[in-house]
Formats: C-alpha cells, structure tokens, sequence
C-alpha cells in the first residue's frame, strides 16, 4: 500500500488547487511544453516560482512530464498528439504542409492544446486521486478510536494499581 506521508495530494494542503491551475494553463498555452519559469509566470505571475512547480511537476507524472533535460515540463496529454500545431495561425497542419516547413518555422510548432473537455476530464481525475488519498489516510486510521479508550483504560487501571500499592506502603 501507498505511504501516505508520501501521497503529494496529503502532504501539501494547496497541492490540489495547484495541479488544477498547471492543468488548465498547460492545457490551452500555445507551445505544449515549456520551461518552469514560463509555467510559473503564465500560471501565478511570477516566474521566480519556477522551483515550486517544479515540484510540482516532478511529484505528479500522472499528469506532467519533464523533458529529458529536466528544464521543462508539459502535460502527458498534449505530448501524445502530432507535433502540427501552427501556434501562430492556431490550426493543425497536414503531414504535407508541416513537411514543406523551413527549419526556422518549425519552431512555431507545436501540439494542439486540449480541449475543453480534456481539460475537464483531467480536472475531474486530478479531483478523484486527492479524494482518494485523503479517505486512504482517513481509513489508516481506523484504529485511533478504538485504542484510545483502550489506553485511557489500561493507563486509569495502572494509576489506580499503583495509588493503591503507594497508600499500602505509606
């Protein structure tokens, strides 16, 4: 079973909003990958908070993955669609007009952004894992309520044995 206390949805209480935001700006930006910084100024503002969702991204590969350098980061979705995507024009090439692209106007490729629905449908997972997680933790806790009568009992049993063989002696 999962270590809860490794669980990234239990173990930062803004996790889930934060997966929820990466999503939605990851899944509409032109470019489908980009690096941290450019993630953290489309997604806060502020691109000094890059290392956060960094960790992010890092701690959620249902949803992100990292380039192989390990500077940028997209959405595993989007990386399973052609690279076609004209981002300036904001339409899906053909084999035929992507092939006949100069190595310059390449870079303005990319893959096409979710749609609505995808985004949705990501969402809505990113919501079940944290609520999983979080009855997980709740039911590795089953136990809480039936020790603490159960101390409390025995802990009351052995102060009054030990009063009594205290006033004994005394």
């Amino acid at each position: 079973m999962e270590n809860m206390d490794k669980n990234p949805y239990i173990g930062n209480s803004n996790r889930l909003p934060d997966v929820i935001a990466a999503i939605q700006a990851m899944g509409v930006y032109r470019f489908h990958m980009c690096p941290f910084s450019m993630w953290a100024k489309r997604i806060v503002g502020d691109a000094s908070q890059d290392a956060c969702w960094k960790k992010v991204f890092e701690e959620h590969p249902e949803f992100f993955r990292l380039d192989t350098t390990r500077q940028r980061a997209s959405l595993v979705w989007r990386r399973q669609f052609p690279k076609r995507y004209d981002v300036d024009h904001e339409k899906q090439l053909s084999e035929e007009e992507y092939a006949l692209l100069s190595p310059e106007d390449r870079k303005r490729i990319s893959r096409a952004p979710l749609s609505p629905s995808d985004i949705k449908t990501l969402i809505d997972t990113a919501i079940d894992l944290h609520s999983r997680a979080v009855e997980i933790k709740r039911e590795s806790r089953w136990w809480v309520p039936l020790a603490v009568p159960i101390v409390s009992g025995l802990s009351g049993g052995l102060i009054g044995v030990t009063l009594g063989t205290l006033a004994k002696h005394w």
